[in-house]
């Protein structure tokens, strides 16, 4: 459905060199601390900016080779874009018929008045969370195939985040769809996700499926005494710490069965997050 193949993108302070693909189906989250190059990999996968290499496919086809209509089948939401503040929704409304055939203007109306969004109050006047709803509405609101969303429930609360995600899950029920998505919020991705990747300084660090990353992975905590004989073929990081050692794995039930008296902790994406980033490798 979507893919970056060995995709660069050099500036003076940062470089990003990714590989990532979103299959048919799926919802593939990506994480990472805010500069990791999340919102840098999107904008490149869009063609919103030069590539110093690589190769982005969407649909099968090369990105320079979409035509309007394989266009037409993304939905964007991307933090630094949005609707020109000084039009109203209804005004919108007109312009979204225009930019997309399969524009469905009742859903659009029916979905901004369910999320209380006031259809002639300039958009200027929206707060931050206002204008994330109206965002990712209209990226709904064309049949797309393809969304690519770049931290949409940043500024939602709690009850707001719960209804867009529902939303997400809906959109992805005919199995034909796929969604491309990155957030702060962990459990976003792990009630949503089917595979995460991990980014950090512009690279992927990690790539796995959510399922597995919740079943299969775990946090040990260990004395200094445990670490020195527990077996380290299945650690994958290690950090020092003032109790003894932490260690992440992704054979949490090897070290169930044959180190009972090691406390083993439940991964999570956050302490997935914090491990790679901080942890050592053997």
């Amino acid at each position: 459905m979507f893919r970056l193949e060995s995709v660069k993108k050099q500036y003076k302070d940062f470089a990003l060199d990714v590989t990532m693909e979103v299959r048919t189906g799926y919802v593939t989250g990506v994480i990472g601390k805010n500069g990791a190059g999340k919102t840098t990999a999107f904008k490149a996968g869009l063609g919103l900016i030069h590539l110093d290499g690589g190769e982005v496919t969407v649909f099968g086809k090369p990105l320079a080779k979409l035509d309007e209509k394989d266009k037409e089948m993304i939905g964007v939401v991307l933090a630094d874009s949005g609707f020109c503040g000084y039009m109203n929704i209804k005004d919108w409304v007109s312009v979204l018929e225009h930019m997309y055939s399969n524009f469905q203007k009742q859903f659009f109306l029916d979905k901004c008045e369910a999320f209380g969004l006031p259809l002639k109050k300039q958009i200027r006047d929206f707060s931050t969370g206002m204008r994330r709803k109206l965002q990712l509405i209209a990226a709904l609101s064309h049949d797309a195939k393809l969304l690519i969303l770049d931290e949409p429930t940043a500024g939602l609360d709690v009850v707001a985040r719960d209804e867009l995600l529902t939303l997400l899950r809906e959109y992805m029920e005919d199995g034909e769809r796929s969604i491309l998505i990155s957030s702060h919020i962990s459990g976003d991705l792990e009630g949503l996700c089917d595979d995460i990747y991990m980014i950090d300084e512009g690279r992927i660090l990690f790539h796995e499926e959510a399922d597995k990353l919740l079943d299969s992975y775990g946090l040990l905590k260990m004395t200094k005494e445990q670490y020195e004989k527990v077996e380290k073929e299945h650690l994958l990081r290690v950090k020092q710490e003032e109790y003894g050692y932490s260690a992440l794995t992704d054979k949490k039930q090897f070290y169930m069965e044959n180190y009972p008296d090691i406390i083993i902790e439940k991964g999570n994406i956050d302490e997935v997050i914090m491990m790679v980033s901080r942890g050592e490798k053997l």
